[in-house]
């Protein structure tokens, strides 16, 4: 299929396109389901089809026969360590509605009512619409967190004939500048799937007999063209709160400041970015210990891998939020390879 011909992957919980971005090595191009009007409107600057609507509540029927692969990215807050966690407290409803949609009960619309957050059983879509319309090969990713349910879901896959691979990728591993940890599912009907393998490594090693060694990460001072000299210190939030974190410069002046991030023995310096969440520049728990900077909507993007100029729109808050809850391409392109039994194309 070229990226000419009619779309046949699905991408439910499409958010700005980091799965379509990922596609596009390989030619190929998705219809995103998304709800966010903001997101929508990014998809469609971007060149990216879109249906708006509400992945949960949107038939499956129409689409019988129409779609070769099926990527999902469900609402990661429930789960994530950046949130509140209630989705923790439902994880057991969200398993049973996975064994119900197993067993072709729908009770979706019961089980929202009894958690304690009401997007934690939107974890469940992605089976539906794979028992559904059985699409050729499947790809989902989800926060470590929720890891259990992808495994819960790769058991019902492989009894229907599938192939399917779970785990928990770092995307420091395939050239992504970040840190970045998250769960994955890969199934197949085709082809037996593995997980990619990695690219970049954090002590990369010698050449050996058995071919080059990987690549050394990317760090978060190269993938931002940061200079010892260039570039004055980003922006140190104040801290002290559950969202700022600790105030990595303390009292210290601007000038010591920037000395810090001018000297090559800064973190930066030495590895990829922490996490880019849905602030930009803010993590939590030990990370934000390390450092704590506020990054430009810009510069988040890039650790996320975007190509330079991507459309985001909105406001600030808004292209932050979308930046952050998006699938890092260069982390998709590499993990969507097993399933699609190919290599992607190398720009010129």
């Amino acid at each position: 299929m070229t990226a000419t011909s009619s779309p046949r992957v699905l991408d439910l919980f499409a958010g700005p396109g980091g799965w379509s971005e990922g596609l596009r090595p390989f030619g190929l191009r998705d219809v995103g389901i998304e709800i966010d009007p903001v997101a929508c409107a990014t998809r469609a600057a971007a060149g990216h089809l879109t249906i708006r609507a509400d992945v949960a509540a949107y038939p499956t029927a129409p689409l019988r026969g129409k779609a070769d692969g099926l990527i999902g990215s469900a609402p990661c807050q429930p789960f994530s360590n950046a949130g509140r966690r209630a989705g923790h407290s439902d994880m057991d409803l969200c398993h049973q509605g996975l064994d119900d949609l197993a067993r072709g009960r729908d009770t979706r619309a019961i089980l929202r009512t009894a958690c304690a957050d009401p997007r934690s059983v939107l974890v469940v879509e992605p089976l539906r619409y794979a028992l559904d319309l059985r699409p050729g090969w499947i790809a989902l990713e989800q926060v470590p967190a929720a890891a259990p349910l992808f495994a819960h879901i790769a058991g019902v896959l492989r009894s229907v004939g599938y192939s399917a691979w779970t785990g928990v990728l770092n995307a420091a591993d395939y050239g992504v500048p970040q840190s970045r940890r998250r769960a994955f599912l890969l199934a197949s009907r085709s082809v037996q799937v593995a997980p990619p393998e990695p690219t970049h490594a954090k002590d990369p090693g010698p050449d050996t007999l058995f071919g080059p060694a990987r690549k050394p990460w990317v760090t978060m001072a190269d993938a931002l063209g940061w200079g010892y000299t260039r570039r004055p210190a980003p922006t140190v939030t104040g801290g002290g709160t559950r969202s700022g974190g600790a105030e990595p410069f303390g009292n210290t002046s601007r000038k010591a400041m920037r000395a810090a991030m001018d000297n090559p023995d800064h973190w930066a310096w030495k590895r990829p970015a922490y996490t880019v969440s849905g602030t930009i520049g803010h993590v939590g728990g030990k990370q934000a210990a390390a450092s704590h900077l506020n990054l430009e909507p810009e510069e988040g993007a890039r650790l996320q891998s975007f190509r330079d100029g991507y459309p985001f729109q909105g406001s600030k808050g808004q292209r932050s939020l979308q930046i952050g809850n998006a699938v890092p391409p260069l982390l998709a392109t590499a993990v969507l390879a097993p399933v699609l039994q190919a290599a992607p194309e190398v720009a010129a």
